[in-house]
Parts: C-alpha cells; structure tokens; sequence
C-alpha cells in the first residue's frame, strides 16, 4: 500500500474570513497564518502508516513492545498542531466561491451533497462569525480530489463513544445514541454515505441520523447499498477492502491501552465505473475484466483518542481497543457474507 492512499497529509494552519459580495454569495477569503510559512518542509503521516512500518508477521514480544512505542510517537505527533508548518506559502487571497443551487450556464456543476453540507456550514458560520474578522483554521488535504465521482463512507467505530473526560449529560447522550443503534450490537455505525449511481448518473447521499436508525439488517443492506452503481455490485472493491480491515485489526490488537473513542473509519473509491463504460458502449462483457478495485480505508478523527501517558489522561485503560476491533471484525463478516453471497 502506498503511502498516498493511507495518509491524510496536515498542510498547516491558514486565516480565513467569511464576506458576502454584490450578488449576496458567501465568501470563504483564506490566507496562512504570518508564521505559516516555513523553508522546512514537514508532512504528517497517518498512525496507522507509522506503525504498519513496524509490523512484521509473527511478531515476538520485544516487538510489540516496540510496536506500541512507535504508536505512541505517532499519536503524539498527530495531536501536537503546532509542531507543523505549512507546506505551501500563499501569497494572494483564495477565493473559494461555492453558487447556489439550479444555476445554469458556464457555471462548475458541484457534487450536490458537498455543495447542501458546505452551504449550511457557510450559513451557520454567517450567523455566528463577523464579517471580515479572521478566524484560524486547520488545512487538511482533500482526500476525495484525485475521484471523479467519490463514493464515501463514513463508520463510527466501537462501543463506546464518550471520551473519558465527558461530562455525565454527554456520557448518557452518548450511551443512549450507542443503544439504539448498530454501536452496541456490531460495534460500529453509518454516519455518512455517499454513492454515485451510474444508472440515474446521481449521488445518493445518507447522513448520520439515516445511520442510527438501521438495524443489523439495515446496516447490511446499507453496505451493500454503498458498493452497487446502480448497474451492479462493485465486487472488485470487496477483497481490497477485506484485506485493509484485517490489516488494521491486525495492529490494533496489538496495541495496549489505546481507545480510539469516537473515531471514524472513511472509505473511498472511484464511482466511474469502466466496466459500465464498456458495456453502454456495446463492448462485449468477455472484454470487462480489465477495471481493478481501488479503495482508500483510512483512521480518522483522534480528538478522543486516549492511551497511557497522553496528554489530559484521566484513566488508564488495559488491552487494546476490544470496541473498537468488535466493530472491525463485524465489518469483515458482513462484507465476506456480501462477497459470499455474489459468487454462490
């Protein structure tokens, strides 16, 4: 696995100011922070890709030792923002104008899920920011801009979602959402869904309170909602997707002491599908086994990541991340049922 298809890259710190023009559109004006800018480049890497270096088959206890250290040094580096630079200096305004909805003529067509998320962001943050006045952010590379039609999923993993420093009224919020929903039954959740279906050449798109409405079924059927384009099933992604959870569960459960709380996995892979190219061209379905799956699984969100000696750590937990995994192990039993099922 390369290193672009795992690492989501930090690409430093930027001021950004929200202003409306003649027309009434909002404006995100973004520029890096006046100590942005670094003659040292420095770019972040993923945990998981730090410690899958370490990894080796049949790993004795030295190494594992060793494993666990190196985790701790990623999850360290990822949490302490302001030990990293900005990649690239700009030194112009960025205008980044998003149109309305039914615009017609010259005018980019966005994703309409992106566009309906970024134009209620843009609206709440109108309604409690100042014109004008500049608040810092993170910038964060875009992990869906090399796909021409993003299909992504977002699972909530574990269950248990409450950080350890939560408040009892948060602790109970949590639980309760856990509950009634996949989180306590499979150890893992849909919290956002996205799927290009090439039949109607449109984006169906799920949020989070889809997500904890379904059932063990639903969620079963939602994954397979996810990997069909409308023409078929995108079996090809499933054996890629299959070998990453392993691979994943296969260092978690090395790791002592670490809970991933409230942190996500996201799945993403190309929506345009060559073999349905193939087909609606009249090309002969013998010549179709030439598109091979890519999909990019990834661990995101660690703001409630804790482990033994992390920084604000209130309470210090044994073993590894056993929510955490219960949901990765039920993944993988649902996703080969799927697989099963399509070759029988």
């Amino acid at each position: 696995m390369k290193e672009e298809d795992i690492s989501r890259r930090y690409r430093g710190i930027i001021s950004v100011s929200l202003r409306r023009d003649s027309r009434g559109h909002l404006h995100f004006i973004a520029n890096p922070s006046p100590n942005s800018c670094s003659t040292t480049f420095d770019t972040s890497m993923t945990m998981w890709h730090k410690v899958k270096q370490q990894m080796s088959v049949g790993a004795d206890l030295e190494q594992r030792t060793r494993k666990q250290s190196h985790m701790k040094t990623a999850i360290m580096e990822s949490c302490s923002k302001s030990s990293y630079r900005a990649e690239k200096c700009f030194h112009s305004e960025v205008s980044c104008h998003i149109s309305g909805p039914g615009q017609s003529g010259s005018e980019q067509v966005y994703n309409p899920w992106g566009l309906h998320c970024h134009q209620q962001h843009l609206s709440r943050m109108f309604s409690e920011c100042h014109q004008n006045k500049l608040y810092r952010y993170l910038l964060l590379e875009n992990v869906t801009s090399k796909y021409v039609f993003p299909c992504i999923l977002d699972l909530k993993m574990g269950t248990r979602q409450h950080g350890d420093d939560a408040s009892e009224e948060k602790k109970a919020r949590h639980i309760e959402k856990c509950a009634q929903s996949t989180s306590a039954s499979l150890g893992v959740r849909i919290c956002g869904m996205q799927v290009y279906k090439a039949d109607n050449g449109q984006f169906l798109c799920r949020d989070k309170y889809y997500g904890r409405k379904l059932s063990r079924e639903g969620f079963r059927q939602a994954l397979y909602t996810y990997l069909h384009n409308g023409y078929r099933l995108r079996s090809d992604l499933l054996e890629p997707i299959i070998f990453q959870l392993k691979s994943l569960k296969s260092v978690l459960e090395t790791q002592g002491s670490y809970r991933f709380y409230s942190s996500s996995l996201l799945m993403v892979y190309e929506g345009k599908d060559t073999d349905v190219c193939l087909q609606n061209m009249g090309i002969s379905s013998a010549c179709q086994g030439t598109s091979h799956g890519k999909v990019d699984v990834r661990m995101i969100d660690f703001a409630h990541t804790t482990f033994t000696d992390s920084r604000n750590s209130l309470t210090v937990h044994e073993g590894p991340d056993h929510g955490y995994i219960f949901g990765l192990e039920n993944l993988v039993k649902i996703l080969c049922g799927i697989r099963d099922s399509e070759q029988q």
